[in-house]
C-alpha cells in the first residue's frame, strides 16, 4: 500500500510529515512496563521503510490502531511482520534493581536511549511517545498519544510489549508461585496476594511493593 494513497485521503499520519521534511530514517520510540510491580521496563526503536504500511497497525481507513488494545495473538503476529520489514530495530531495558535506584521515569528514558543506540543504521529523527530524551543528540519530536498517531511508534510499542511479555512468561517458569505468565508483573489481586504469601522475588521492584510486605 503506497504512502501516496494515504496522503490523498487527508488522514493525518505523523510519519508522513517527517518524511516530507526530508527525514528518511524516522525512528519510532516507545516503552512498556512503567506500571508493573515486577520485571524490567523495556523500550524499542523501530525504523520502517517509507513505502511500507503494516496491515494490522494501520487499518483499512488509514487510522492507526491502539497497539495496547490489540490481542496478545495479534501483537505476536505483528511482531514477526515488523521484524521482517523494519530497516532497523533496537531494544533497551532497565532492570528492577536500577528502577528502584533511579525511579521509573528515569528508567524509562534510559531504556529508550539504549534502544536508539541499538538501532543500526541510526535514525535521523525520533518520534517519541510523550517523552523527550535529554541526552540524545538526534532531532526528536515528542508526540502525545504517539502510538495512535505514528506507525513507527505503534510498531515500537508492539516490539517492546511482546519482548517484555515473553520475558515475563520465562520468569514464570522460575517463580511459578506469582503467576507472571498471566499478569506479566502488573498489580492484579492475584499477584498482590502472592506477594503477601511468598514475599518478593529477585525481579520485584522493591519501591513498588513496600506496602504489600511487612
Amino acid at each position: 500500500m503506497a504512502v501516496e494513497i494515504i496522503a490523498k485521503t487527508g488522514i493525518l499520519v505523523e510519519d508522513i510529515k517527517f518524511w516530507d521534511m526530508g527525514y528518511t530514517l524516522v525512528g519510532g520510540v516507545d516503552e512498556v512496563g512503567r506500571g508493573p510491580l515486577a520485571g524490567p521496563v523495556v523500550a524499542a526503536c523501530v525504523i520502517l521503510p517509507k513505502e511500507v504500511l503494516i496491515e494490522g497497525i494501520v487499518d483499512s481507513s488509514f487510522v492507526i490502531r491502539d497497539s495496547k488494545r490489540l490481542s496478545p495473538l495479534r501483537r505476536e503476529r505483528l511482531y514477526d511482520v515488523i521484524m521482517s520489514k523494519a530497516i532497523a530495530v533496537g531494544i533497551g531495558r532497565v532492570e528492577p534493581e536500577e528502577i528502584d535506584r533511579i525511579n521509573i521515569l528515569n528508567a524509562a528514558r534510559k531504556a529508550m536511549e539504549q534502544a536508539v543506540l541499538a538501532c543500526h543504521p541510526s535514525p535521523d529523527c525520533l518520534l517519541i511517545d510523550a517523552l523527550e530524551l535529554e541526552s540524545c543528540s538526534i532531532p526528536q519530536f515528542p508526540l502525545v498519544k504517539g502510538d495512535v498517531r505514528s506507525q513507527a511508534i505503534a510498531a515500537a510499542s508492539i516490539i517492546a510489549k511482546v519482548t517484555r511479555d515473553r520475558e515475563m512468561v520465562r520468569w514464570a517458569e522460575v517463580y511459578p508461585q506469582y503467576g507472571f505468565e498471566k499478569h506479566k508483573g502488573y498489580g492484579t489481586k492475584q499477584h498482590i496476594e502472592s506477594i503477601k504469601k511468598f514475599g518478593l522475588s529477585p525481579i520485584h521492584r522493591r519501591t513498588f511493593c513496600e506496602k504489600f510486605v511487612s
